[in-house]
């Protein structure tokens, strides 16, 4: 973790601009195409969410703006940032992962499955902490619909910097699968156009083997 130093960075104002609102967090609703990812995953035996989760986190991680967050009144930048998700139980209630992150998609599967079989091995949201985390960004997954928009809980706490990204369910048009995706951030750390990187790096991800 490195402390930036905020009289000399470039975003000072921004930052404090943003900060002053009582809820500084923008986000955007859009899509992504699917097709040949999931092709992919299903090819390699793979569970797509654990694949389409992977490509989420190479492209997190591409974007520098993605990994700043507000530490004891501090803006750090992490040299990693984790995966945080939500993981579905039969009883119909959810607990969260923590899943580190691995540039290879074995060694980031095989502790997506560990944290999964836990989270299926007990009850309640297994916060484990997680909630205080900075070094993660925040997924979850609704997977029985797409979506055009989405409302994220908050408690309107300014330092709150950790990014939230959702998925949908995928539909298909024109024989092409699309997967929604909302993404949300702190305005004085990211801007539409960090956004931007880091969806057009997860697209450039889902067409890659």
């Amino acid at each position: 973790m490195k402390i930036i130093d905020i009289k000399s960075w470039n975003r000072k104002e921004h930052f404090e601009f943003f900060s002053s609102m009582a809820s500084p967090y923008f986000g955007i609703t859009t899509e992504v195409d699917c097709t040949k990812a999931y092709e992919n995953a299903k090819e390699n035996g793979h569970s797509f969410f654990a694949h389409y989760l992977h490509k989420s986190m190479i492209a997190v991680n591409s974007v520098e703006e993605l990994k700043l967050r507000i530490v004891d009144h501090q803006i750090a930048s992490f040299e990693k940032i984790n995966a945080g998700a939500t993981i579905g139980r039969p009883d119909g209630t959810f607990g969260f992962a923590y899943v580190n992150f691995f540039s290879d998609f074995e060694s980031f599967n095989n502790e997506l499955q560990n944290q999964i079989y836990e989270v299926l091995n007990s009850t309640g949201l297994r916060l484990h902490g997680d909630n205080i985390k900075k070094d993660l960004i925040r997924h979850s997954t609704i997977p029985w619909n797409s979506f055009t928009g989405l409302l994220h809980p908050t408690n309107f706490d300014k330092t709150e910097s950790v990014p939230k990204i959702t998925f949908g369910k995928f539909y298909v048009r024109d024989k092409r699968k699309y997967l929604p995706v909302s993404v949300e951030a702190h305005h004085g750390l990211v801007d539409g156009l960090h956004l931007g990187k880091y969806l057009n790096e997860f697209q450039n991800q889902l067409e890659m083997l």
